[in-house]
């Protein structure tokens, strides 16, 4: 809880004009934007180290992120622990209830009010079993063909060993809905944790996972009207316990009520 206070707190979100808001700074280390060769599409797996039905999907969720199989798409991977299993007999080190949250709010936005595990949600648009491998393939190919909002995600040299300085700049919001609210999001995932599951259903099995979050932030709201709808600077700091070399920032804007993800950026953290 610290960590995060500490990263909400050090969070500086402001609106720039529009005149500044695409010149990128000389001192940036590493960045990612919408490539037009392939369009950003989020992932997200709510799973479990409880479920045994689970390791078929996280190694799926692994495979698309490492191997970007479908033409036109740039998969970016949010793996989300829930906690709804932590009481059958091993607690998931990674589980946290912010993401079984954040499935029930995906379910009721689907008109479903269940939840289960695992799920893929793809873009905030549609959610199924996450180990089947051909409705991931259709639902990515779905998302990639949706209009796309640009975001530019910059990482800045940072002083501190332990921080990583972050601008986020969102360009016209585009394929959104008449009436939303647009919130921007900020996530830190991290990729090659493994567990030794000592109870529960998978007891005895050594689990390995694609890229965790470790850490979800709303950064803001963007302006639906603007040319440029959002302009921000974040100085993140990383717990002492996570591997820098395995670490990513993930950018997204998502509708409030729909949950529909409009664009999405991803950067690399330099060791």
């Amino acid at each position: 809880m610290n960590g995060f206070l500490s990263f909400l707190l050090s969070c500086v979100i402001f609106i720039l004009p529009a005149a500044h808001r695409w010149g990128l700074p000389q001192e940036t280390v590493s960045a990612t934007t919408n490539s037009r060769a392939r369009v950003p599409v989020i992932l997200e797996l709510f799973t479990s180290e409880g479920c045994s039905s689970c390791p078929p999907a996280d190694a799926l969720l692994a495979r698309l992120e490492e191997e970007q199989p479908v033409a036109g798409a740039e998969i970016i991977a949010l793996e989300e622990h829930v906690d709804y299993w932590d009481h059958q007999g091993w607690v998931d080190p990674f589980s946290s209830g912010q993401w079984t949250q954040r499935q029930e709010d995906y379910a009721s936005g689907f008109g479903t009010r269940s939840v289960y595990t695992p799920e893929l949600v793809v873009n905030g648009r549609s959610g199924f079993v996450g180990s089947h491998e051909g409705d991931a393939f259709r639902a990515i190919t779905g998302a990639a063909a949706q209009p796309r909002t640009p975001i530019f995600l910059t990482l800045l040299k940072s002083e501190k060993r332990d921080h990583a300085h972050l601008k986020v700049e969102v360009g016209k919001l585009n394929g959104g809905q008449s009436g939303e609210v647009v919130e921007v999001w900020l996530a830190i995932t991290e990729k090659a944790l493994h567990s030794a599951v000592l109870g529960g259903e998978n007891s005895g099995h050594d689990l390995h996972h694609a890229a965790v979050v470790r850490r979800l932030h709303k950064a803001g709201t963007a302006d639906s009207k603007g040319a440029a709808a959002f302009t921000g600077e974040s100085d993140l700091k990383f717990d002492p316990g996570w591997k820098r070399a395995n670490l990513r920032v993930v950018a997204f804007v998502q509708e409030r009520r729909s949950r529909h993800i409009l664009g999405a950026a991803s950067a690399g953290v330099e060791p």
